[in-house]
């Protein structure tokens, strides 16, 4: 069962989303809120599988609600305009669904939510199995060759446009992955989201700023949002 709530202004956008999820088995509609700032209380105290987000709402939009959250869930944006599909797949949406949404179209997103659910949930039993050290490697493919590399060797992922490099001691590599999706390739205990385009290697962190990170002479821009998380990690008081 996928635990999901909505956030709108508007109560018949509401009314739609509820109608809709009361289709679906594997939905869960745990609450909806018409205000932004009680939704960002419930999400970080109940952390809720999936959220349906509208984006022009009184005091915080949609998208500066979803750059507060240090680890959000996954998120599929409802909105009656279609110029802030770009951005919102540049913050991982899973899905932008259009106003007035048609059940078929609300189902494919939700489908898609529960694709990237599986996934995931089957990565971390992989890795959770399988990488159990530093010393242990997996591979990544980068054009058309695929690289062996030890994990410990992994300095920081970088996002670049479409792309992310992986940063290593002797050489960089070039993967086709959204910034998320590199829990899908590394431990989340050993690395850690730092900005929207940043997800570093906790061991080779070397000194910690205000506003950026240090690794091998390298600095590393530190996310507003993330800052928090980072320092509650790390223990910094």
């Amino acid at each position: 069962m996928i635990r999901c709530i909505a956030v709108d202004d508007e109560p018949m956008a509401l009314e739609v989303i509820g109608r809709y999820c009361a289709k679906i088995d594997s939905l869960e509609l745990k609450a909806v809120f018409r205000e932004p700032v009680k939704a960002i209380e419930y999400i970080t105290r109940e952390k809720p599988d999936l959220v349906f987000l509208d984006i022009n709402m009184p005091g915080i939009s949609g998208m500066q609600l979803l750059q507060t959250l240090s680890n959000p869930p996954l998120i599929i944006f409802t909105t009656a305009y279609s110029h802030y599909a770009v951005e919102s797949y540049d913050l991982n949406a899973i899905d932008y669904l259009l106003k007035p949404i048609v059940f078929e179209r609300f189902l494919a997103g939700v489908n898609k939510a529960v694709t990237a659910i599986s996934t995931v949930t089957a990565t971390q039993h992989t890795t959770n199995a399988l990488l159990t050290s530093e010393d242990q490697t997996i591979f990544i493919k980068s054009g058309p060759q695929t690289f062996q590399v030890k994990l410990g060797d992994i300095l920081y992922f970088e996002k670049e446009g479409n792309y992310i490099t992986v940063h290593l001691p002797d050489k960089k590599l070039l993967i086709r992955e959204n910034i998320g999706d590199v829990f899908g390739l590394v431990p989340a205990a050993d690395f850690i989201r730092v900005h929207k385009s940043y997800v570093v290697a906790v061991k080779h962190i070397v000194i910690i700023e205000v506003h950026q990170l240090t690794i091998r002479n390298e600095k590393i821009p530190i996310g507003a949002s993330y800052r928090d998380s980072l320092r509650a990690r790390l223990g910094i008081n």
